[in-house]
């Protein structure tokens, strides 16, 4: 009988996450917000867990991810950290914590890793970069996120694509090394053209793209766990792949995600959008 238990990946560090950028693997991250998944997550083999305020919609109800607040973020990341063992966890900064000074987002950014977060992730470009250095600046990761930024979603007048015309993409590379430049070490970006979200990537190197609906030119992708799974109702994003008709459980479905995304057959290069 063989009662050998089945070894446990070494913790998910920075380094290491570095290490797998210079060398050309792809990094995997999913979001989740509570033990549970976490805990499939994790074990599943993905690098990274992204406690997103998307949980504003999926878990409390919510048309947007405004209404989250601090507090409530605090809590999912303690769930998440709880359950999770190996993977680099980073936690959403929700709207207003933030935006009001750089002392604010540090204090924000504290209550986050206090609770277990290793990176904060913050949205927007073009005012943030003072924001990110004072943070690295004071030993908190940090990543950015630029394109389709859900918290300003009505400002943007809706869920659409960003930097299609020359100005705008223009715009999201100079925002997008401007917070490199800060100290970002990695950087969301969401729902633009693959080749402006691969020209990012190439004008900073050192910093690691994490696309969303960006194609295949990004260091590493990023799903939401109920899209990928397909449990959300409503319309999808349509690069949303369904990887729960593949597989025969959750974790397995996460696993064909994580050898997706790893062996470059996901995302499809072709289709963007809502």
């Amino acid at each position: 009988m063989n009662n050998a238990v089945e070894p446990i990946r070494k913790p998910v560090t920075l380094h290491r996450l570095r290490e797998m950028h210079a060398k050309g693997e792809k990094i995997t991250m999913l979001t989740a917000y509570d033990a549970t998944f976490a805990r499939l997550v994790d074990e599943a083999g993905v690098d990274c867990i992204l406690v997103g305020d998307s949980l504003g919609m999926l878990v409390q109800g919510h048309t947007s991810t405004v209404p989250v607040t601090l507090d409530e973020m605090v809590y999912h990341v303690r769930c998440v950290v709880r359950g999770n063992r190996t993977a680099w966890v980073v936690g959403d900064l929700p709207f207003g914590s933030y935006q009001d000074s750089r002392e604010q987002a540090m204090r924000s950014s504290v209550a986050l890793m206090q609770a277990g977060a290793h990176m904060i992730k913050l949205e927007g470009g073009g005012w943030t970069p003072e924001t990110v250095h004072f943070l690295t600046e004071r030993g908190v990761p940090v990543c950015a996120h630029l394109g389709l930024t859900p918290q300003s979603v009505h400002a943007l007048g809706g869920y659409r694509i960003q930097g299609r015309d020359q100005a705008g993409a223009q715009t999201l590379r100079s925002h997008a090394k401007s917070l490199a430049d800060a100290g970002a070490a990695m950087m969301v970006l969401e729902l633009m053209p693959s080749a402006v979200a691969r020209d990012v990537q190439t004008d900073n190197p050192g910093m690691m793209t994490i696309g969303i609906g960006a194609g295949q030119g990004t260091a590493g992708q990023v799903l939401v766990l109920h899209d990928m799974l397909h449990v959300t109702r409503g319309k999808l994003p349509r690069f949303v792949r369904n990887f729960m008709a593949e597989g025969g459980s959750v974790e397995d479905a996460i696993r064909r995600y994580v050898n997706a995304v790893k062996d470059g057959s996901f995302p499809d290069e072709s289709i963007h959008g809502y």
